[in-house]
């Protein structure tokens, strides 16, 4: 939820430009997810993230939440009710005429399930290619006008590291472009570590956004988090605004907690 919100602020901030911009998904997934297929109705985490969303928050943060809202009507008007949009799905709902959603998914069930989702929208380019790959070679774009989300699936040791590793790379190709790295909260010392070697090191402006709805514990998931590289200017005063709700709404065992932090040279 986290990653899907602060992906839609992003998007809104790029189509407020006439501008054309190329969206890159370099661990793009599925596209779509059904809520009572096995796996998802075995584990039940939608219950505890956007199942807590039924009731609405208060007018200014439900003014932040807007799009992301519509975006998953549209994406269930299309495939159904009980359809949960991946972050494909999403970037297509903003999608103008001009504009380009590239989808790179290694997996070839995955890739070909994909392809076929959006096979007559030419706006859209799917690649079964590594998503670490494709983020060097995809970079600048035509358009240079853009973002880049990457969420690796974290089942490698030391992705953590290879994600600033890899955004400091990527902006030293492309530096205006917007970057969003997502990442698990399990191992909070390696995240910290990971997050202090980009402060030391960007030169662009960027944001710490951390989730968190269960007390840290390296046993097992308790958060999330992102770091936006070259942020819009409001989404720090955005997320500042809807980060104590959606942590009190989506807290186990009434722990909850947040943090929006900059980085960069403005940190």
């Amino acid at each position: 939820m986290l990653k899907h919100l602060v992906l839609t602020r992003v998007l809104v901030h790029l189509t407020a430009k006439d501008k054309p911009f190329r969206a890159i998904d370099t661990h793009a997934g599925l596209g779509v997810y059904d809520l009572t297929a096995d796996e998802s109705d075995r584990t039940g985490e939608w219950h505890e993230g956007w199942g807590r969303l039924d009731t609405p928050f208060l007018p200014e943060i439900e003014a932040v939440l807007a799009p992301y809202r519509a975006a998953v009507a549209a994406v269930r008007e299309r495939h159904g009710p009980t359809i949960y949009p991946g972050s494909p799905a999403l970037v297509r709902e903003f999608l103008r005429s001009g504009d380009k959603g590239v989808f790179v998914e290694l997996h070839p069930d995955d890739a070909a399930s994909l392809a076929d989702l959006y096979r007559s929208d030419s706006r859209t380019k799917v690649l079964h290619l590594d998503g670490w790959t494709a983020l060097g070679a995809m970079i600048p774009p035509p358009e240079r006008r853009g973002l880049v989300l990457i969420d690796p699936p974290y089942e490698e040791l030391g992705e953590i590291d290879r994600l600033g590793r890899d955004l400091l790379k990527a902006v030293r190709k492309w530096p205006t472009g917007v970057y969003l790295g997502w990442y698990p909260i399990k191992d909070v010392g390696a995240v910290d570590r990971m997050i202090a070697a980009l402060d030391a090191a960007l030169e662009r402006p960027a944001l710490r956004i951390d989730l968190m709805i269960d007390r840290p514990d390296e046993t097992r998931l308790t958060g999330s988090g992102l770091v936006v590289i070259n942020p819009p200017w409001r989404l720090a005063e955005e997320m500042d605004l809807v980060l104590p709700d959606l942590a009190e709404r989506l807290a186990r065992r009434t722990y909850g907690a947040f943090r929006c932090e900059r980085l960069g040279p403005e940190g």
